[in-house]
C-alpha cells in the first residue's frame, strides 16, 4: 500500500495544485490512500464546509488541520458530522472534533490517523508525548497502521516526537513551517520521518503570502493584512509504503512546480 501525505494546502492556489496535480501523482506512484493538511486551504487561514468538500471530492481521504483549526468560525458548524476531518488530538476534553480515526483501507488493512501539534511557540495544548502514548494503548488490536501528522514549528521538538513513537507509529511527517525538509528517512524500529513535508500553493510568496506584504512588515513592523499570493503553483508531499507489522518500508519526498 502507498499513502500520500500532501503539505499544508495554502489557499486557492494550494486547492489549485491538488486539483491538477494530484490525479497524475495519484497515478505515477500508484497511490492507494490520501490525506493531506488543510488548516490554511481557506484563503491561507483556517477551512470552511465547501472547501473540506471540494478537497475531500477530488481525492483526498482524510483532512488534517494545526494551529489554524478554528481561524474559519464555521468550522464549528460541521466538524463533528464530518467523520474524515481530523483537529489536533491534544485539545483539551470537551473540544469539538476529533483527534484521530480509523479509516479502510483498499486492501482491508486499517489505518488510524492521528494528528497532534507541538507546544514550543504554539499554544500550551496537552503534552502530545503524554497523550501519544494513551493513543498508541488504545488502538492496540483495533488498527494495522498509525499515521501522524505532527504539526509543530520546533524541528527539535518534531525529532524528538518522531524517536519518541519510533516503532510504535507506521509514520510521523512533520507540517507548520511550509518548506520541505531533506531529512526523510525509515528510522531503525520501523518508523518512517521526516520534519517537514511543506506547502502546497503558491511557489513564489512567503509561506504561500504575497512576498511584498511580508517585506513591508519586515521593514516597517507596522501590522499588515496578509493575502495569498499567486504566481507558479507547487506541490510539497511524501509517499509512504507501507510494510509488515505495522512498519514502514519507505518514504520518497515529492516536489512538483507547474506555471500558471
Amino acid at each position: 500500500m502507498n499513502l500520500l501525505f500532501i503539505g499544508d494546502i495554502v489557499g486557492k492556489p494550494g486547492r489549485k495544485a491538488v486539483e491538477e496535480l494530484l490525479p497524475q501523482v495519484r497515478k505515477s506512484y500508484a497511490v492507494d490512500f490520501v490525506i493531506a493538511n488543510a488548516e490554511n486551504a481557506a484563503g491561507g487561514n483556517g477551512l470552511t464546509r465547501d472547501i473540506a468538500h471540494e478537497l475531500l471530492g477530488r481525492g483526498i481521504d482524510v483532512l488534517t488541520m494545526g494551529n489554524h483549526t478554528w481561524d474559519k468560525r464555521e468550522i464549528l458548524d460541521f466538524i463533528d458530522s464530518e467523520p474524515k476531518l481530523l483537529r489536533p488530538a491534544n485539545y483539551p476534553v470537551g473540544t469539538p472534533g476529533r483527534g484521530s480515526a480509523i479509516f479502510t483501507l483498499p486492501n482491508g488493512k486499517h489505518l488510524a490517523v492521528a494528528n497532534y501539534c507541538g507546544r514550543i511557540f504554539m499554544n500550551p495544548l496537552e503534552c502530545p508525548f503524554q497523550h501519544v502514548g494513551r493513543l498508541i494503548e488504545s488502538l492496540r488490536g483495533k488498527a494495522d497502521y498509525l499515521f501522524i501528522d505532527f504539526h509543530a514549528e520546533a524541528t527539535s521538538e518534531k525529532i524528538a516526537f518522531g524517536w519518541h513513537v519510533n516503532g510504535r507509529a507506521t509514520a510521523v511527517v512533520g507540517t507548520h513551517t511550509h518548506v520541505q525538509t531533506a531529512d526523510e528517512r525509515i528510522l531503525p524500529a520501523g518508523t518512517a520521518y521526516i520534519s517537514d513535508v511543506g506547502m502546497t500553493g503558491p511557489r513564489d510568496g512567503v509561506l504561500g503570502v504575497k512576498k511584498e506584504l511580508v517585506l513591508n512588515k519586515f521593514i516597517t513592523q507596522l501590522p499588515v493584512r496578509f493575502e495569498t499570493a499567486t504566481g507558479p503553483i507547487q506541490m510539497n508531499a511524501v509517499l509512504i509504503t507501507l510494510g509488515l507489522q505495522g512498519k514502514a518500508e519507505k518514504i520518497e519526498r515529492i516536489n512538483i512546480i507547474k506555471e500558471v
